[in-house]
């Protein structure tokens, strides 16, 4: 482990949230978090994470949400996974049209608690952490749900996750071309600029969606859109699909015929059936039932669940993000600045 991050470690910050022996919590800065958590670590984490969830093995809560303006929000996430022995709580704000002031749209704190004694034992910046764990619970997902051929990858968006997709994605399947579209084609362009330094792979940047996802056999929608932007036509037998930009009841990248048409599974069913504007907005409009959801992707994982089932079906994974993901990468990045060296994640 680097020197730098070692003396870095703040444990001696005070910020009020002692024991009365005068131990504070280790703060956990978003640089600490992007230097000891690699994505291929990070997608092995999101297994275990969305395989607790699918086996009932991790207790949470849906996420009591506060409406602010507009359409920014409030959140507060408490989950316990007692194998892993984690429990804390993630409180963070969405502002998903920070993305035009050149901010995330996650930005906020996780409190990860000692088990056996309930004291704060760090405090872990949640902008870091949700950046890449959100990428790797898509990539654990598209490695259960996707065609092992699978090699053609589109993106909807050009973003933090975009970006952090482009890697995940990479991980798990052998790309051999990439396509992007945004709305701003300047922004396109430039991502695939980057992309092309990244993977060494041929990328186009798209005038439309239906462009982009015409021949993906992997797409990774993560816009700030409500309307939707992908649609059945768009869409090719046999792809995969990553919903993740819409995490809200009323918004949705994801049109009712192309849900309709895909298997669907999700991160944790009683957060999607509140949550997921993909499904809900599909079911108010008459065009599936909440039946429709095959089951948590954390069941394929564990093998209960059966996942893709035809080489032609269309796969959909609605990603909206659980507690007990940000807590078991949280708490990764703890006990390796703890240790110097981390704790490698269950298989």
């Amino acid at each position: 482990m680097p020197e730098e991050l070692l003396t870095e470690r703040p444990n001696q910050v005070s910020i009020g949230l002692g024991s009365e022996h005068g131990v504070e919590p280790t703060v956990i800065t978003g640089a600490q978090v992007a230097a000891l958590l690699d994505m291929g670590t990070c997608i092995g984490l999101m297994r275990t994470a969305l395989t607790a969830l699918g086996t009932d093995r991790a207790r949470q809560m849906v996420r009591p949400v506060l409406p602010l303006y507009g359409r920014n929000v409030l959140g507060m996430m408490p989950a316990y996974d007692q194998d892993a022995e984690v429990a804390g709580v993630k409180v963070l704000s969405v502002f998903p049209g920070n993305y035009q002031l050149g901010r995330p749209s996650h930005q906020g704190l996780i409190l990860l608690f000692e088990t056996r004694t309930g004291a704060v034992k760090a405090v872990v910046d949640a902008e870091a952490v949700t950046a890449i764990r959100t990428a790797a619970a898509s990539a654990a997902a598209t490695d259960a749900l996707a065609r092992p051929a699978a090699d053609r990858l589109a993106i909807l968006g050009t973003g933090v996750q975009a970006r952090q997709h482009l890697e995940a994605m990479a991980l798990v399947r052998q790309l051999r071309a990439v396509s992007v579209w945004d709305r701003q084609p300047a922004r396109a362009e430039a991502f695939a600029q980057y992309a092309r330094a990244q993977l060494g792979l041929p990328v186009t940047a798209c005038a439309t969606v239906a462009e982009a996802t015409a021949d993906a056999d992997i797409i990774c929608t993560v816009t700030a859109a409500t309307e939707p932007i992908l649609f059945a036509s768009g869409v090719k037998p046999g792809a995969h699909v990553n919903a993740v930009g819409s995490c809200t009841p009323k918004a949705r990248e994801l049109a009712g015929d192309l849900v309709a048409a895909s298997r669907v599974f999700v991160d944790w069913l009683p957060a999607a059936l509140k949550e997921a504007g993909d499904l809900l907005l599909a079911i108010e409009e008459g065009t599936v039932t909440k039946d429709h959801v095959i089951g948590e992707v954390g069941g394929v994982l564990a093998g209960d669940l059966p996942g893709r089932t035809d080489p032609s079906e269309i796969t959909v994974f609605e990603s909206l993000g659980q507690a007990v993901q940000d807590l078991l990468a949280a708490d990764y990045v703890f006990t390796a600045l703890q240790t110097g060296s981390g704790r490698e994640p269950a298989a």
